[in-house]
Parts: structure tokens; sequence; C-alpha cells
């Protein structure tokens, strides 16, 4: 049985509904060829990007900063309550095969620098400019679908 791309979605956790509707798209294409999202499991970006997934019939992880199950937005299917706090930002990028990064604050900051230390596939939609190693694009299906090849190819 072939393995599924698992793709992190990191960015804000409070955003505007076009950012968070932008992640859906994101999601949405994951899940339609045949991708996981995986993500924070709270709101903002990662909650768009949940919701897109599972309107699509995708699954979604989150693993939650906190050690409750409740506080997971309600379109995630694998709940992982850490109980580490910011520290669980390293294990979403762990978990992923490739990163893709919307605006955000310090949390999003961290996550992309450990997708860059780990050697993740890492596409920025508009988020910090980080230097060479990172495909930055304005429009949220070219972010996927580069996400979705990247995985492919370091299976």
């Amino acid at each position: 049985m072939e393995r599924k791309p698992v793709i992190a979605v990191v960015g804000a956790g409070k955003c505007s509904k076009k950012l968070r509707d932008l992640a859906a798209e994101v999601g949405k294409y994951v899940a339609e060829n045949g991708g996981v999202i995986v993500c924070g499991g709270m709101g903002g970006i990662m909650e768009g990007a949940a919701r897109g997934a599972k309107e699509a019939g995708g699954t979604t992880i989150g693993i939650l900063p906190s050690d409750n199950k409740e506080d997971a937005n309600e379109f995630i299917d694998i709940v992982i309550p850490s109980g580490f706090g910011e520290a669980r930002n390293l294990l979403v990028i762990r978990a992923a095969d490739a990163v893709i990064a919307f605006p955000g604050k310090f949390g999003t900051l961290s996550e992309m620098a450990f997708a860059l230390q780990g050697g993740k596939p890492l596409i920025s939609v508009n988020a910090w400019k980080l230097g060479d190693d990172i495909k930055v694009v304005d429009d949220p299906i070219e972010a996927a679908k580069l996400a979705m090849e990247l995985a492919q190819e370091g299976k």
C-alpha cells in the first residue's frame, strides 16, 4: 500500500476570512489529490486548511499545543494533544513531507525554520522570506501542486 503524502499547512492562528479561504483551497487540492493535511489543529490558517480538506473528503491531523482534545477545530480527524505548547511546531513539521507557510507570527517563523533545518520542501504563500531555499508563490493552488510534487519526489 502506497503511503499518502502528508502536507503541513502553517500560519496565523487568527487571520482574515480571505486568508482562511486561501488555506482552504490548499486543503481541498491536497485532499483531492490523495494527500493528508497536518497542522497545529487550532484556528485561522489551520482551520481553513482542515476545512478545505474535509470538504473534499480528505483526512486531517491536528497536533495541538495543549493536552486537551477538545481544543481542536471541528475539521480535525486525528487529534494529537501534545501538551508541548509551541514545541509542538517541531512535531507538525517532522510529520510532513512538505510544508506550505501562510503569513503568521513567530510560531510560523519557527515552523519555517524547522522545515529548513530538517530539509523539508518549503513553499511560502506570501509568508516570511528567509532565503533562496524557499519557493515563494502568490497562488495557493500553485503552492499545493508544488508541495504535492515535492512530497512525491521525496518518498
